[in-house]
């Protein structure tokens, strides 16, 4: 393999720099498990450093008033990253395991041509609201709103679709005047430090505006979340982690944004012109990266008097689904992104079994892949709605079909989790598909086949999974503050 492009320092206050005392990390391939190359393994002393930097330039720079400045960096950073598009391509594909094919869309490209629209946000929003004029205490005043950055932002990132995650937290957070401390994935590093060259080599950022952290150790990100000087964290991850950070971050009663795990569910209902193609579109997209996405849709909700038929068609169409290597852009599926999460996976599988899910297809490690984190595409039927299959997120490779007696029990079951990230429903009668998905406890919701995903979409989930917003007018917000003025009226 030719050598990829790389940065493997970190960005700190206007510099790249290495980690206190050189110290490195090996990062590692997930289809072929070879090491290609280091990322900087920082310390806590590297997060101060990267706080300070960012604290400075918010409270010392016009980084946060200067609106055309914010746009053309934003501008800047997108014409550096899609002169270097095929690099990054590369990268990602031997970083993150994800297929090339799925590059073209939420790895690389979508995310990279969402930079224009932070730019464009940052000149057409509208900064201030004149609230107008009104008699108070048998005064008249004159009132109106104000919008500003919230502060210094400490963005923690996953692994999944790193260069997505990066960009769009950051680049939000940009846009309304933020500055940024950017801590990626342990085992997707390069995603981030590369982002880090090409802002300080390509863009007019001012010093210490936006740091790049990348460490081995996932626990190192707490000093963000307690350090005082950070005024908002923004976390993309699992449940758990979320809950930890709301703790860490109790004291200092700082802004929060988390977008957190799924176990969403796809409602098939009864009126379904094709059932085969219904269900077999399902149990194939869990296949997309692997299953390595928050809001696939993990759950095939069924009538039960037509399991038999359904299982016939998930299976037919996860038989055809390819997989392997992730540079075969014939691939739909690569890796599990580490040795980690495939344990994790054949865990929950062996579960699932033990507990009485009827295992269809799959659940083991192909026998034909000698080499990389690889799990079969895995199918169970006949799941109970309360197992722990279907109330926990497998991040793999694995669909669980569920029936259901009527309508009612459809949405219950749906509903039936903690989590509240996505959802879909099909039917054959679209104000009956729209009047179910209106009753779905979920952030987003794809009625008939759908597209919600795009920069302009806020997207969010119910309960555990999460608080806020990304994206749209409601994901921008996420970074500012409210300020509300009165003056005498003239």
């Amino acid at each position: 393999m030719p050598e990829l492009w790389h940065e493997q320092r970190l960005l700190i206050d206007g510099e790249l720099v290495p980690a206190t005392g050189g110290r490195t990390y090996d990062n590692i391939n997930p289809a072929t498990e070879e090491v290609v190359g280091q990322a900087a393994d920082a310390s806590e002393a590297d997060i101060d450093r990267a706080v300070a930097a960012a604290r400075r330039a918010f409270d010392e720079t016009d980084w946060a008033t200067d609106h055309a400045l914010r746009a053309r960096v934003l501008r800047q950073l997108q014409e550096a990253m899609v002169e270097r598009i095929e690099e990054l391509r590369a990268t990602y594909v031997a970083e993150v395991g994800c297929p090339v094919l799925m590059t073209y869309g939420p790895g690389v490209d979508v995310p990279v041509g969402s930079l224009s629209h932070y730019a464009d946000f940052v000149e057409k929003y509208e900064w201030s609201t004149d609230l107008g004029v009104a008699e108070v205490f048998g005064m008249k005043s004159h009132r109106w709103m104000e919008r500003e950055a919230v502060g210094v932002v400490a963005a923690i990132t996953a692994w999944n679709f790193p260069i997505e995650l990066n960009l769009k937290k950051m680049g939000w957070a940009l846009a309304a005047g933020c500055t940024v401390v950017l801590k990626g994935a342990p085992a997707t590093p390069w995603c981030t430090l590369n982002l880090g060259q090409l802002l300080h080599e390509r863009t007019d950022l001012p010093a210490g505006v936006v740091n790049t952290i990348t460490s081995s150790q996932n626990g190192i990100g707490e000093r963000l979340t307690t350090d005082p000087r950070v005024d908002m964290v923004s976390f993309t991850g699992s449940t758990a982690t979320g809950k930890r950070i709301l703790a860490c971050t109790a004291d200092d009663v700082k802004r929060v944004s988390l977008e957190l795990g799924g176990k969403s569910p796809m409602i098939v209902l009864d009126d379904v012109p094709d059932l085969a193609a219904a269900v077999g579109g399902s149990a194939a997209g869990v296949c997309g990266h692997a299953g390595q996405g928050c809001a696939i849709l993990s759950r095939v909700l069924v009538p039960a008097s037509r399991m038999d038929e359904a299982v016939e068609a998930a299976r037919a169409a996860m038989e055809q689904v390819k997989y392997g290597d992730p540079t075969n852009p014939e691939n739909l599926m690569g890796p599990l992104c580490s040795a980690q999460q495939r344990e994790k996976v054949e865990s929950l599988v062996k579960q699932g079994v033990a507990e009485g899910a009827r295992l269809v297809l799959g659940g083991k490690r192909p026998a034909h892949l000698e080499r990389g984190y690889y799990f079969e595409p895995t199918l169970f039927a006949e799941v109970d709605p309360d197992s722990t299959i279907a109330q926990t997120e497998f991040f793999g490779p694995v669909q669980c079909l569920i029936g259901y007696e009527d309508e009612e029990d459809a949405v219950r079951i749906a509903n039936n989790s903690v989590y509240g990230l996505s959802a879909g429903v099909l039917s054959g009668d679209h104000a009956r598909a729209r009047r179910v998905a209106r009753r779905l406890r979920a952030g987003t919701v794809i009625v008939n086949g759908g597209v919600y995903y795009g920069p302009e979409v806020p997207f969010g989930g119910y309960k555990h999974s999460g608080l806020g917003r990304e994206n749209g007018v409601p994901g921008f917000e996420e970074f500012l503050e409210v300020k509300s003025y009165a003056e005498p009226a003239a």
